[in-house]
Formats: structure tokens, sequence, C-alpha cells
């Protein structure tokens, strides 16, 4: 036999070979290590400045949430046990009692579940192309664009939307900028995947002029120090919200300050991302973030045997919808989009829109009308959803060549919605998060009549606050009081109504505890109306009592108020 035949022949034989080692699925890499309790923890709900932040605690004392064991860490003993069998820690979820981690050698699993403290052991992604430890950085070392104070955009109340006004127009949020509602003293989590350009983008030039980014992190790649070079994702749901390009677009809530989390891998679908949203919520609220946006949303995976079913989204079992509702339990707003699944396979919302303490956005076009590809309600158990809808067709976002651009998806109508909902909780910060939601939905379009597309319709953010206990027209209306001042506490904007008896101008002046004068300023009002008036300027002023004074003529009325 001539050596080029058995060349042909021995290839014959291996092609079988081939194939069957072509369709053996990649063995995982990645795996969640659930614990048992958090026992013999360093931790105490009596001392939670170990492991929440100021901020954090305040939202809890406003809303008489109380400290629990949710909130307390995972026990470092359990994370070290693990970390010893040689397996790298990727992030910790404290609401699910969890590690995620990464290894090469399957056989550790077995030591791992040996260990008396582990409940279980489970794949959540596959190995990939060149799979290595992901706790590496993999900062491109780009240098920042530089910026001057000069670039930052104008922050009066009347703002030159654009292309944008549509978006916020359709649901009255320039309303709440016109009383002075730009989300000043508000911070939202932005959960995405990724923020490519936000740090070279015009229209971002505010955030970083006025440090309005707070931080990034990657719980993506956890060693990661840069989420600006992946996936534009981030970057076209931040504009929705932060953006700022008067005459192009602003966004709902300019004045807002952000946190910038990764956690969604966009090359591929894979559960650990549930894992890595919880931990990234948990960070945000660790700091104290009062609202997250989540433009993602999780049904079927890159390994099949993940794949949740509709039967799973009923509020309660996926592990993305579980920290989403515990991220509500803490007392934060969570915004998250309902899903693109509306004209294909899938049809309905994913997780965690099916969460049932957060609000669910679903997709309109510029009239109002429902879109196709806007996932559909009802959860599994029945409830309401989506929520709430805002445009999703052809929405205005950033684009990378430093202008904007239209796009689609419930990715956008989810933050256009986030930052009305933050300028609306900040303008009545008195009323917790489910109480928020519950007057949004009351003041929207299809409230008496919601159904499986757009669940309760449209809000009126013009009128939402009559469904609320300290609104600005029930307040205005009750002729028995001459001087109310609100919300208290508050961050650097504050409301006054007043009533005066005949003078036709009024002096406001606001004084620390010291006596020392901070603000001051004349105001035209009408007498014997109630004037409402807007008060700004005193976001950098340190934080504690003031005393605000209002005289006009012989009226001299004070109160005292809170800075946080």
């Amino acid at each position: 036999m001539k050596t080029s035949n058995r060349i042909f022949i021995l290839l014959l034989l291996l092609l079988p070979v081939f194939a069957m080692q072509a369709q053996v699925p990649a063995a995982p890499s990645r795996y969640v290590v659930y614990f048992k309790n958090k026992n013999n923890s360093p931790y105490s709900v009596n001392n939670p400045q170990q492991f929440l932040s100021q901020r954090a605690l305040d939202r809890r004392a406003r809303y008489n949430i109380v400290v629990d064991m949710v909130d307390i860490p995972v026990t470092p003993q359990y994370i070290t046990g693990v970390a010893n069998t040689g397996v790298v820690i990727l992030n910790k979820s404290k609401w699910l009692n969890c590690v995620t981690i990464w290894t090469a050698d399957p056989a550790v699993l077995s030591q791992i579940s040996a260990l008396p403290y582990v409940q279980s052991v489970a794949p959540i992604a596959r190995r990939k192309a060149n799979d290595s430890n992901p706790v590496k950085d993999i900062n491109r070392g780009k240098e920042p664009k530089v910026r001057t104070p000069s670039m930052a955009k104008s922050g009066n109340a009347t703002l030159d939307y654009g292309l944008g006004a549509n978006q916020i127009n359709m649901f009255n949020g320039q309303v709440l900028h016109q009383l002075g509602f730009m989300g000043q003293g508000m911070q939202i989590a932005v959960l995405d995947a990724g923020f490519q350009g936000v740090d070279a983008h015009d229209i971002f030039d505010s955030l970083f002029i006025n440090n309005q980014i707070l931080g990034t992190r990657d719980f993506v790649n956890p060693g990661n120090s840069d989420v600006y070079q992946f996936n534009t994702h981030g970057t076209y749901v931040l504009s929705c919200m932060g953006g700022n390009l008067p005459g192009q677009l602003v966004g709902t809530a300019p004045k807002a300050s952000y946190w910038l989390l990764r956690t969604e891998e966009g090359a591929s679908e894979n559960i650990i991302e549930e894992y890595n949203w919880s931990s990234g919520a948990e960070y945000a609220d660790s700091a104290g973030a009062d609202v997250i946006n989540s433009s993602l949303g999780y049904t079927v995976f890159d390994d099949t045997l993940a794949n949740h079913t509709f039967a799973d989204l009923d509020g309660d079992k996926t592990p993305i919808t579980r920290a989403a509702d515990f991220a509500a339990s803490r007392g934060m707003m969570v915004v998250n989009s309902a899903g693109n699944s509306g004209s294909g396979g899938w049809l309905r919302i994913g997780a965690p829109a099916d969460a049932d303490s957060i609000i669910t956005v679903g997709a309109v076009d510029s009239t109002g009308t429902y879109v196709q590809f806007s996932s559909k309600g009802p959860s599994a158990d029945g409830r309401v959803k989506p929520n709430v809808c805002a445009r999703g067709r052809n929405a205005w976002v950033a684009n990378l060549a430093g202008g904007i651009m239209q796009g689609s998806g419930t990715s956008f109508s989810s933050p256009i919605m986030a930052g009305a909902v933050t300028c609306f909780w900040q303008a009545h910060l008195s009323n917790n998060n489910m109480t928020i939601i519950d007057a949004v939905q009351r003041s929207a379009s299809q409230f008496n009549n919601p159904d499986s597309l757009m669940g309760y319709g449209i809000p009126d953010f013009s009128v939402a606050g009559q469904f609320l206990p300290t609104d600005i027209a029930n307040l205005a209306a009750n002729k028995d009081e001459i001087l109310n001042i609100f919300p208290n506490p508050f961050y650097g904007t504050f409301n006054i109504i007043y009533r005066p008896e005949k003078s036709k101008g009024i002096d406001v002046t606001v004084t620390d505890m010291g006596g020392k004068k901070v603000f001051s300023k004349n105001y035209a009002v009408k007498p014997g109306e109630a004037n409402t008036i807007v008060l700004t300027g005193l976001e950098n002023t340190p934080k504690g009592q003031y005393v605000v004074t209002v005289k006009s003529g012989k009226q001299r009325m004070s109160k005292t108020l809170m800075k946080e």
C-alpha cells in the first residue's frame, strides 16, 4: 500500500473520532458554592458599620428597615476554606449566601462538597476558548479624556432636550425638571455589560466634571479596573439617564450620580451572570445607591441544562429574581427591562423582570403605541407585567462618534423610566420604594384596565404625586398651613410652599446651626395664594441641620431641616 493511501485511510478512521470530540460540550470551569449558614461570622447586626456605608444605613433608617442576617457578609472562614482547595474565588453574594469560583481542575469539587459548611456545588458556566484565571487586571492603559469645568453643560431647569424631547415629554418627566428635580443627591447603579467610550464621549462631560461618576467595578472579570473598554450597551443605557448634550439629548436624570457596574458578559449567556448581578446589586446597596437600572434579562443559556422555563418566572425561583427582591427589601428601587422577546419564540418577560417588588418596563413607540418586540406578561403566577412602559422603539441614545443615534429595545425604555422615577422619588423622598411604585402605576394610562402588553401603561409624572401622602398639590391646597418645606431630610434641593398675606415679595435665608448664612434670596410671590419655590444651590454645603427663614412684611416664619 502506498504511503499516501495509508494516510488517506487513517484520516477516514480518525474522522469519526474528531466528530465525536467536536460534539462533546466543553466542561464547566465556573461553579457556584452555596453555604449552609453564616455561623462563626465576625460580623454582627449590632455593628452594621462594618459592612454597610452610612448612606446605606441612612436609607434603612429612613424607611424603618431593620439590618438582619441577609445583610451579614458570607462567613470569611468559609470563603478561605473553599479557596484553600486551589480554586479562584470570583464573587461573593451575601444575599444568596454563596461564592462563585473558577477552576481548571474539576477534581477539587469533591473536596469542596465535603466541607462541613458547604450545602451544594453546581456548574454555572462552561469552559471558554483560552479559558484562564479571570481575576486579572486587563486595563488597556488608555489615557482618559481631559475635561475642564467649561465643558460642563447647563444645569438650568429649562433644558433643551433636542431630539430626546419626546421620550421624556411622553410621561411629563420634564415637569420634574422644571420643578428643579433632576436627580441631585440621588445615586443610580447601572448594572450592564460594559461602558465603552463613556470616558471619552462629550455627552458625559458633565458627569465627570461634577464628580457624578461615583465609581466603577467589574464583576465579570473581578481583577479588571477598566469598565470603559467593554461593550457599548451600558454606554447607550447611561446616556438615556445621565446624558447631557443640550440641543441633542438630555437624559431623564442628568444631575444624579452613578455607579457603573459590569455584571453581564456580552459575548456569552451563562447563568453565572445572574450571580454576578446579585454581587453587583449588593455592592450598590452597601455603597448607598438609591436606584438600580438593569437593562438585562435571562431566559435561556449557552448550556441548555441551565435554561429557565416560564414556570420559573413566578417572582421567587431564579437567582437574579431573588436578588432583585432582596434589593427592594433593603429599600432600593429596582427598574428592569421587560425584554425583547415579544415577537420571538420565548414571547414572555425574563428574569428578573418577574420580581414582585420592582418596576418592569416595556416598550412603546413615539406615539405611545405598544411595539411587538416588547416582552409580554403576565408573570407565571399571574401578576401584571410589565408594570409600565416608556419609549423603546427608535429611542435616542449616545453613539461612539460623539453624537446621538436611534436604537430600539426595552434596554432603553428601562433607563428612560429609571431616570424619571429617580427624580420623582427625589421630590418625595419620605415615601418608600413601594409607595413610589404604587403612585407611578396609579398615574399610568391603563391603571384601571392593565393588560399583558403594556401593563398599567404610560405614567404621568405631573399627576403621580397626587397619589402620595406628601404631594405638592395637597400641601398647596391646605389653607391652614402658611409655610410648608419638604422633603425633610433633603440632599441639596427642597420645596417651599408659602402663602403670604399681602406682600408680593419674600426673603428666604438659610443658616447653619452656628448662625452662619449659607443662602439668601428674594422671590416674587402672589399674596393670598400658595406659591411653590424650588430652592437649589445647597448641594455642596455640609450635612447637618439648617434653619430656613421666610420673611414677608410682618410675617416671619422659620423651620429646621436636616441635610443628609
